[in-house]
């Protein structure tokens, strides 16, 4: 096992033994059976050991956008949000502890809202580009990138929970979901029928559609 798992590995179960704020960096490689020039090659803090594979993550999220074209942009945006939610979904019972951890410890709240705001930066970063980059779509881009990372992150609090059996195919319908909020059907040139019920007669009321509407065409 690399010297980076047994960290890892070790945190985690000194933390569930002693609580986090009453183990150490010494306490953590001691049980890892490493020393504590290794640790800090590994990580730069102890919260760090919670989220070890953060900035792999964003690197394999901003690998997956970058490889995007125009009409593929909103996929890559589904395919780089499943990479973290399977990637808690493969850690398994150690994804749930870590939920337990950022529940309980303020720090590591503090720590997993940072990393929330660097996923969204990313996505938003990204979309505005997709949309143009221009004023005008600058809130448009925030609020899709901040619905994405919220979708993603309801989906993996109910598996994290045990409310959920299938966390993909949860994951699959809110994102068609969250993305159809943001997408403008296009215009095909079809026209479109309106049905309304009034108690007025249609001679007084076809004037009023007329300017509403615009000409009609024949």
């Amino acid at each position: 096992m690399a010297a980076k798992e047994r960290l890892v590995e070790a945190a985690f179960a000194l933390f569930a033994e002693r609580g986090y704020d009453h183990t150490t960096i010494d306490d953590i490689t001691e049980r890892a059976g490493v020393g504590r020039t290794t640790f800090f090659r590994t990580f730069r803090a102890k919260e760090d050991v919670i989220f070890p594979d953060h900035e792999v993550l964003l690197q394999a999220i901003e690998a997956r956008l970058a490889g995007s074209t125009g009409p593929t942009a909103l996929l890559a945006v589904t395919e780089g949000t499943r990479l973290v939610l399977r990637h808690y979904l493969a850690e398994g019972e150690l994804a749930r502890t870590r939920y337990r951890l950022t529940r309980s410890v303020p720090a590591l709240r503090d720590r997993e809202i940072s990393g929330l705001q660097q996923y969204q930066r990313l996505f938003r970063g990204f979309l505005h580009r997709w949309m143009g980059g221009g004023e005008d779509t600058a809130l448009r881009a925030e609020l899709m990138a901040g619905a994405v990372v919220t979708t993603h992150n309801h989906v993996l609090r109910r598996w994290l929970r045990g409310q959920s059996d299938d966390a993909e195919a949860e994951f699959d319908a809110a994102m068609a979901e969250t993305v159809d909020l943001f997408t403008r059907p296009e215009d095909d040139g079809e026209a479109s029928i309106v049905v309304f019920r009034t108690t007025k007669d249609l001679a007084a009321v076809l004037p009023e559609l007329d300017r509403v509407l615009g000409p009609r065409r024949s």
